[in-house]
């Protein structure tokens, strides 16, 4: 991890800067009627789990290029998910993937987590790949597939995760499938959903009691044609059909363009089964850029929807980062990702909710949007960094992490790794 000479060093630096920025805007806010300190500490207390596979450099159809000190297996990826712990103070959940990163000794993974002070979030299987050994291909599906061997072992698979989950202290399960047609006639729709349903129940049966399962949909690819699990509407009819404890997550970069996610977002708070978030962003698909790299107002917007709904019964989304970086150093964009996703929550904290509410009410659309756009145009970088310092995190994180030479220390460490295989990690 990060030296704490370094830390402090870098901290100092900036230390009367954030205070001077911090009270100013204290001082502003105070005008509105709103602590920043208490709006700091909300922020101190929201975390979101960073993708164990998204600390390797990802990739696209076409090409893939590593980058200097690839993580090499789980417990490399560990040691760089708690650098990006350590300086953002946002991040102290890891989620893994299996069998990416399946592992003999679960104990020793559990126990090297708690060293590094990480937890283990939501696991999430693998069944749109077909790994060395495996006796049937998941080339026309897996959950869905007409070959009723091929589905068992596809449940097996999940039933596998959550035993693997339950000895690490995890307490959900997130399902993505990229089951499909890319041919119009290739699937029956309605038989090859009937599959996926009856699936899903087996592997509903295996939750534990305190546990939760997130589907997640996704409009297209790898299947061109049809996709099993595609928007929203199906996913919340998955989410009914299986029971309590099954919930749909939203990765924001899975729907067509202009979709209005938000408006999504309260849907599934309305009708209690909003699961949580996979955050990143996209220009034209599902390209799995940095959070709030593109469209930071529809981040905002999202938020926007989960702070209004903040005490609800039963409310309690995960939030997990879910990336691909392919020419950025992947702590980095990790670090910025969770930062824009505080901002974005920060933000949201900010709205004048009796104002809003009372020019929804009149119909007053100029001004309803105003209220809006006078929390997202609020720089909180102040508390956001002020949160971070007073957690022991960095002022500045990606400054911190390129002062401690972290990325030259494990290049020098981890094999270079060669060749470019397609395909995102």
């Amino acid at each position: 991890m990060i030296d704490g000479g370094v830390l402090s060093a870098e901290n100092d630096k900036r230390a009367k800067d954030l205070e001077r920025d911090y009270n100013a805007l204290g001082e502003k806010l105070a005008r509105r009627g709103v602590s920043i300190d208490d709006v700091t500490a909300k922020v101190a207390a929201y975390g979101v789990a960073v993708p164990s596979w998204g600390v390797g450099t990802g990739g696209t159809r076409f090409a893939r290029f590593p980058g200097a000190g690839e993580p090499r297996h789980i417990f490399d990826k560990l040691d760089d998910c708690a650098v990006i712990q350590q300086l953002t103070r946002a991040t102290p959940t890891v989620s893994l993937h299996i069998p990416w990163d399946k592992v003999d000794d679960l104990s020793e993974l559990r126990q090297r987590g708690a060293a590094l002070g990480l937890g283990f979030d939501a696991m999430n299987s693998n069944t749109f790949q077909d790994q060395p050994g495996q006796e049937h291909s998941y080339k026309y599906g897996s959950l869905s597939n007409t070959d009723a061997a091929t589905r068992q072992q596809a449940i097996d698979h999940n039933i596998e995760c959550i035993e693997i989950g339950k000895a690490l202290g995890s307490k959900a399960l997130t399902v993505w499938i990229g089951d499909g047609s890319n041919f119009p006639g290739q699937s029956h729709f309605t038989k090859q959903f009937e599959r996926y349903l009856e699936a899903m129940k087996s592997i509903y049966a295996a939750l534990p009691d305190d546990w939760r399962i997130f589907s997640e949909h996704k409009i297209f690819e790898p299947a061109f044609y049809s996709t099993v699990v595609q928007d929203w509407g199906t996913n919340y009819l998955i989410a009914r059909e299986l029971g309590p404890k099954a919930f749909c997550l939203v990765d924001l970069g899975h729907h067509a363009p202009n979709v209005n996610i938000e408006m999504i977002v309260a849907r599934l708070i309305q009708f209690g089964k909003l699961g949580g978030f996979h955050f990143n962003d996209s220009k034209y698909g599902d390209d799995d850029l940095d959070t709030g790299s593109i469209d930071p107002f529809r981040l905002f917007l999202v938020f926007n929807e989960l702070v209004d709904a903040e005490g609800a019964p039963g409310f309690n989304p995960a939030h997990m980062l879910d990336q691909s970086h392919n020419v950025t150093d992947p702590i980095e964009s990790l670090m910025r990702s969770a930062i824009e996703v505080r901002r974005a929550y920060a933000q949201a904290l900010l709205v004048d909710r009796a104002a809003l509410a009372g020019y929804q009410e009149e119909n007053d659309a100029m001004m309803a949007s105003e209220t809006l756009k006078d929390a997202f145009r609020t720089d909180v970088g102040p508390i956001l960094a002020m949160a971070r310092k007073r957690a022991g995190g960095a002022v500045d994180p990606i400054a911190a992490y390129r002062a401690s030479g972290y990325r030259q220390k494990v290049a020098g460490e981890r094999p270079a790794v060669t060749g470019a295989g397609g395909g995102i990690v």
